[in-house]
């Protein structure tokens, strides 16, 4: 394929210049919020409350049946938590806008890796989406004059618990799909969720040129003595068969006695001949920098400190249907952000309730839950397999800017003015009965 891997030749761009006025206003809001996901809530109390839980639990145990407090939650569903990686969409663009593909593969890493740093300063997990609930939101012209983007999830399955998502950019013909899987376990001091579930980044201007990620797994340090701190771990894959290129990237845990908080290292390698191309080091939530292998050459590949976040736009909560995420959430939020963790309980205990009542009713009544926006995939969705599920909606990336946004738009409610209406909805049930290929 003749890879150019001098490291001189790769245009990764400048993104601290992209759109200085939106990082301004990124910036002004980010300060002035106060966000109580950034206090860490951990009193006596707390410290009681918890213990009293992990003492009724074993190392390895399945987490997922077990209330936590709501200190350690955050004010967020994990449907909107997934938006962390389309936060820095210049990052992105730049990728899709770099017509060496090696460079191009290197920024789209570059994109993936900046966007972890996105979190609560405290320790905060987010809130567990219930069976069917969905989250929906936009942004508003993107830097690179590249338009408007959409994005929607959809929980798709409570055991185990998967959470599908869909992001679009049309304009620049950007399609990214996947799902999180996370599994939780208790390990002693830590806790652990394993992060199954892939990503999957479409370029339809680059002959629709995908890049399948992974992710590294999250760990919860401190759990029953010392300060409690969230860790990245293990390994996380970027790979692209077109372009014949993987990046293997090392979240590595500080040890008991040695080494260091957050530090990464990893190689972007030829899949075909396992050649090294590049070593990347630094921390993912500070610098990180890229060698080039063949040269010796290191420069900086981010500095995550620097990078623009754009937080997504949402409907109104009145235009909003009871099962979109923070409509459902809301009382629970709210009693968060007051820090009245006792109405807090209440409310997410009401929310959860329900969805064992309709669980039950769906049980009796012989039928399973349909997803409303995603489906498996089957021998159509040969580039997607590995996703497992994908957006129901056909999008064709060939198609023009404006077909695929008014594809996306009459497809389920993004902006504000569309309410949730009868048009939107597919049946969210089905009889066992009934064979899967006649649904």
């Amino acid at each position: 394929m003749g890879l150019t891997s001098k490291l001189e030749k790769l245009k990764f761009g400048d993104h601290e210049k992209a759109e200085s006025k939106q990082a301004i206003a990124t910036n002004a809001n980010a300060s002035s919020e106060g966000d109580t996901d950034d206090i860490d809530e951990m009193d006596n109390e707390g410290q009681s409350i918890l213990m009293g839980i992990i003492a009724q639990l074993r190392p390895g145990m399945d987490l997922t049946k077990i209330t936590l407090p709501t200190f350690i939650l955050e004010k967020k569903s994990m449907l909107e938590r997934i938006t962390n990686f389309f936060q820095i969409p210049d990052l992105l663009l730049e990728a899709n806008h770099t017509q060496e593909p090696v460079a191009r593969f290197v920024n789209v890493l570059k994109w993936y890796l900046a966007s972890w740093h996105i979190a609560p300063k405290a320790v905060k997990k987010p809130l567990n989406p219930v069976l069917g609930e969905t989250f929906s939101c936009y942004w508003k012209d993107l830097p690179y004059n590249a338009g408007d983007a959409y994005y929607l999830s959809e929980q798709t399955s409570h055991h185990p618990p998967k959470s599908s998502y869909f992001y679009l950019v049309p304009k620049e013909k950007i399609r990214v799909d996947g799902t999180v899987i996370p599994k939780s376990k208790f390990l002693g001091n830590s806790s652990a969720a394993i992060m199954e579930g892939l990503g999957q980044v479409t370029f339809g201007n680059w002959n629709e040129e995908q890049y399948v990620l992974s992710q590294p797994n999250v760990y919860v340090r401190g759990i029953l003595f010392g300060k409690m701190k969230t860790e990245l771990g293990d390994h996380m894959i970027v790979r692209c068969e077109a372009l014949g290129l993987e990046a293997d990237i090392e979240f590595k845990t500080k040890g008991f006695i040695s080494g260091t908080y957050d530090a990464i290292e990893g190689f972007i390698k030829e899949i075909g001949t396992s050649k090294e191309l590049f070593q990347l080091t630094g921390k993912w939530n500070d610098v990180i920098d890229i060698k080039d292998l063949s040269t010796g050459k290191k420069l900086v590949l981010i500095d995550t400190h620097k990078t623009i976040q754009v937080k997504p736009q949402v409907r109104p909560l009145e235009e909003q249907s009871e099962y979109e995420s923070r409509r459902l959430w809301k009382p629970t939020t709210d009693a968060l952000a007051r820090r009245d963790h006792s109405t807090a309980t209440e409310e997410k205990f009401k929310v959860e309730n329900e969805q064992r009542e309709k669980a039950k009713k769906r049980l009796e009544d012989g039928v399973e839950f349909r997803p409303r926006y995603f489906r498996p995939v089957d021998t159509q969705d040969h580039s997607s397999k590995d996703l497992g599920v994908i957006f129901n909606k056909h999008v064709n990336l060939a198609d023009s800017p404006e077909e695929l946004t008014q594809s996306v738009l009459a497809t389920a409610p993004f902006l504000p003015g569309q309410k949730h209406i009868e048009k939107f909805d597919i049946p969210p049930y089905v009889e066992h009965s009934v064979p899967t290929g006649h649904r």
